[in-house]
C-alpha cells in the first residue's frame, strides 16, 4: 500500500483475504488502462469575490439503504437553511432541484443486492444532473440520499468529459459486493461498484461507459473507524487494492492528516470529488447517521476534525465537487441536530470558513467535544 508519512498507513494488522488473487489481476488491468487527463479542462466555478459557485442537486433516495429515511435528507438539509448560510459565508448558491428519488422497500427478488435496478436508475439520473451543473461551469453540491448517490456523481463527471478522483470521507470504505453483506444494502457496495470489483452488478457498473469508473489509485479513504484486527473484509481489500487509507485514529493523532490526504490524491493527477457520509463522525456528536458507528473505540472523527478536513479539501485547487450522504432525519433527537449538521458543513466548505482557515483563525464548529 502506498505510504504517506509512516503513521498514516499502519496496516500491520490487515491480513489479505485468502483466495482473492483477482485483486492483483484487477490492479494490473487498471494500470494498463490508465490515462492522463488535463485537469485544467475542469472549471472550478469560483465566484469573482472568492466564493464557490455552488449548484445544489437533491437526491431524495434511500434506495441503497437497509431502511428508509435517507430519502428525507435533502429536504431536511434545505430546511436547515444550507443555501442561505452558504450565501452568508460568501458563496454563490443556486438550487437545481431534485432528481427522482426512491424510498427504500424490501426487494425479495434480489435479497443480496436489494433494489439494484432502482439504485442504477437513481445513479444514472444523478449523473445527468451533475453533468448539467458542470456544463454551466458550476460546482455540484449533491444532497443525498444514501452513499450510492456518489456513484452517480462520479459518473456525471465522466458524462461531462472529465475523469475525477474521489476523497471518500466515510466511516467505512463501502467495498462489499453482493452476497457479502447480510442486508443486501447496496450503499455498502458503492466503491466496489465504481471499481467494478468481481461480483459487482453490471446494472450499476455500466451506467456510464466501460467500467471501472475509478481505479484504486484514484481513491483516498479518509476517517474510517474499521476494526483494526485481521479478518475484516474491507480492511483486507483496502490493503490488497492499494487504496490509500487514513483512518480516524490517525486523524486524531496527526494534525497534518488532511494535507497528507491531499498529497495522496494529487498523485492521480485529477480533480477530486469529496464524499462525506455523516457516519464518519462519532455518533454521539452528530446523531443523524442512517447506520451509525458504535459510540466506543475505534472512535469516529470529531466535528472539528471533519471541519478542518473539509476546509483543506475544498481550498485545494483540484477540488471539484461535494456529496453529502446518509443523513436520516428520523434519527435526529430534535431539530437542532439538523441545524448543527448544516452549520458544520458551512464551517467546512463556506468561503468564510476557508478564509479563516488560511488566516490561522479556527472557530469551533457547533457542539464539538473531544472523544480522545
Amino acid at each position: 500500500m502506498p505510504e504517506f508519512a509512516g503513521t498514516v498507513h499502519d496496516l500491520s494488522h490487515a491480513t489479505p483475504t485468502p483466495g482473492r488473487n483477482f485483486v492483483h489481476e484487477l490492479i494490473r488491468d487498471f494500470q494498463t488502462r490508465k490515462e492522463i487527463v488535463d485537469v485544467s479542462s475542469v472549471t472550478r466555478g469560483t465566484a469573482d469575490e472568492g466564493g464557490t459557485r455552488w449548484t445544489l442537486v437533491g437526491v431524495p433516495s434511500s434506495v441503497g439503504g437497509h431502511t428508509p429515511g435517507m430519502d428525507l435528507g435533502p429536504a431536511a438539509i434545505r430546511e436547515a437553511e444550507l443555501a442561505r448560510l452558504l450565501r452568508a459565508a460568501g458563496d454563490e448558491v443556486v438550487d437545481g432541484g431534485d432528481v427522482r428519488g426512491f424510498r427504500r422497500r424490501p426487494d425479495p427478488a434480489h435479497l443480496d443486492r436489494q433494489n439494484i435496478q432502482e439504485v442504477a436508475r437513481v445513479a444514472d439520473e444523478t449523473a445527468t444532473a451533475v453533468a448539467s451543473v458542470l456544463a454551466a461551469c458550476r460546482v455540484p453540491l449533491v444532497l443525498g440520499g444514501d452513499c450510492t448517490v456518489t456513484v452517480g456523481v462520479v459518473a456525471g463527471f465522466r458524462r461531462a468529459g472529465h475523469e475525477v478522483a474521489l476523497m471518500y470521507v466515510d466511516g467505512g470504505p463501502d467495498l462489499y459486493t453482493p452476497g457479502l453483506i447480510e442486508f443486501g444494502n447496496v450503499d455498502a457496495m458503492g466503491v466496489a461498484h465504481m471499481l467494478a470489483l468481481p461480483g459487482s452488478d453490471e446494472a450499476l457498473t455500466t451506467i456510464e461507459g466501460s467500467p471501472p469508473l475509478l481505479r484504486p489509485d484514484q481513491i483516498v479513504s479518509y476517517g474510517d473507524a474499521l476494526p483494526e484486527e485481521s479478518g475484516d473484509l474491507e480492511l483486507a481489500l483496502l490493503h490488497e487494492l492499494g487504496i490509500v487509507r487514513i483512518p480516524a485514529r490517525c486523524v486524531h493523532d496527526d494534525p497534518d492528516a488532511p494535507a497528507l490526504a491531499i498529497q495522496a490524491i494529487a498523485s492521480a493527477g485529477l480533480r477530486f470529488v469529496v464524499h462525506v457520509d455523516v457516519d464518519v463522525l462519532a455518533h454521539y456528536q452528530m446523531p443523524l447517521a442512517n447506520m451509525p458507528n458504535p459510540d466506543s473505540e475505534p472512535w469516529g472523527l470529531t466535528i472539528d476534525e471533519l471541519v478542518e478536513a473539509l476546509r483543506a479539501f475544498t481550498t485545494d485547487d483540484r477540488f471539484a465537487g461535494l456529496v453529502l450522504t446518509e443523513v436520516n432525519p428520523g434519527n435526529a433527537p430534535d431539530v437542532t441536530a439538523l441545524d448543527d449538521y448544516v452549520q458544520m458543513i458551512v464551517a467546512g466548505v463556506g468561503r468564510a470558513g476557508r478564509v479563516s482557515s488560511r488566516s490561522g483563525h479556527t472557530p469551533r464548529a457547533p457542539h464539538d467535544d473531544s472523544v480522545r
